[in-house]
């Protein structure tokens, strides 16, 4: 293990508390800024830690280049009851879909069904922790997005980026947890990759193509002079199904916001498409819960592949480790802790004491 993966272990409020503070250094207002680090945090608790406060140094970053609004509101450019239409001005990304997840819930409360799609939001972070919280509310998520500046997946059959990673996450409720879908439509992330390929390390499995269409697992390929994309879920041998769920997404996101790919000089941000479904205004939320119960047992009772690794429900890890976190600290390489640190230092803010580390 080298020093870079070495993890130091943090209170979860304390790693809070120092994320708001960076980010209200950085000219964010308190409480987008509480908003912003709940969600990164939240990220690492529940295990997506490529998408937790690894993002914190390049949000600063582009606090610090203007590409970040921080300040006004989001621009209604439609409103049809179910269905609302924001124009996100670049606000913060977690601050803007915590904001169209309460519009659409409330719109669901009403009509069943609520929907906001948001052009031009920013960087929306980790989709698990929405999730999380609209599930127990007793409403099903669907949350998507797509980002019109990256270029990182091809389509299946071809060699040149033109897809993001385009995330898809779902929030059902139960019972008991909720469930928590969220995966890419590509077979891995931006995040993963260039971590590994600053590490010089590899992939599990040849989930990426060079510029000439062989599979690889070295996510060196990806990086400039190199042109190697990473492929669509399902991989080198069935990834045509990555590739058809990019493109809903994209028919979701950028289609509905009537901004994406096709507009010159986009930045780094996403379009974002958000809809809330009441269970209870279709055959009411106990009969829901009764038909999630039973699938969730069964799945959970289904015969293992391999002895000792039962079958576990979408989410179930990542509670299991949020809870973990909570009691024991939450764990951050220290390369992430570098560069937090070079932030602190930055814009005056104490870094918090680690309160465990392991090699």
């Amino acid at each position: 293990m080298t020093a870079a993966q070495t993890i130091i272990r943090f209170d979860a409020a304390a790693l809070q508390n120092f994320a708001q503070l960076l980010l209200q250094a950085a000219g964010m207002p308190a409480d987008r800024a509480s908003d912003v680090a709940d969600i990164l945090v939240e990220g690492n608790l529940l295990g997506h830690d490529t998408h937790g406060l690894q993002l914190l140094p390049t949000y600063l970053a582009e606090i610090e280049a203007g590409g970040m609004t921080l300040a006004g509101e989001p621009l209604v450019l439609a409103d049809h009851g179910a269905v609302l239409a924001w124009d996100g001005r670049r606000l913060p990304g977690p601050w803007l879909t915590l904001r169209a997840i309460d519009e659409a819930s409330r719109r669901a409360r009403t009509y069943g069904a609520g929907i906001v799609n948001i052009r031009r939001s920013h960087h929306i972070a980790a989709l698990a922790p929405y999730a999380r919280r609209v599930g127990e509310a007793g409403l099903v998520l669907m949350l998507l997005t797509s980002a019109p500046a990256a270029g990182s997946v091809a389509p299946f059959g071809g060699t040149r980026g033109l897809f993001s990673p385009s995330p898809i996450g779902v929030g059902i409720p139960t019972g008991g947890d909720p469930m928590m879908v969220d995966v890419s439509t590509s077979i891995t992330t931006n995040g993963l990759t260039g971590r590994l390929a600053r590490e010089g390390r590899k992939l599990p499995g040849a989930w990426l193509i060079d510029e000439h269409g062989v599979a690889t697992d070295d996510p060196a390929v990806l990086v400039p002079p190199r042109a190697g994309t990473i492929l669509p879920l399902g991989g080198i041998d069935a990834g045509h199904k990555g590739y058809g769920l990019a493109l809903m997404v994209e028919a979701l996101t950028a289609g509905l916001a009537g901004q994406g790919r096709s507009d010159p000089g986009a930045r780094w941000g996403g379009t974002v498409f958000v809809q809330v479904i009441d269970p209870q205004a279709f055959n009411g939320r106990d009969a829901f819960e009764e038909q999630m119960d039973w699938i969730a047992r069964a799945c959970e009772n289904n015969p293992p592949a391999r002895s000792g690794e039962p079958v576990r429900l979408p989410g179930q890890r990542g509670l299991a480790l949020r809870q973990q976190a909570l009691q024991t600290g939450v764990p951050l390489s220290a390369g992430i802790v570098a560069t937090l640190s070079t932030w602190a230092r930055k814009l005056g803010v104490a870094m918090p004491d680690g309160i465990a580390s392991a090699g």
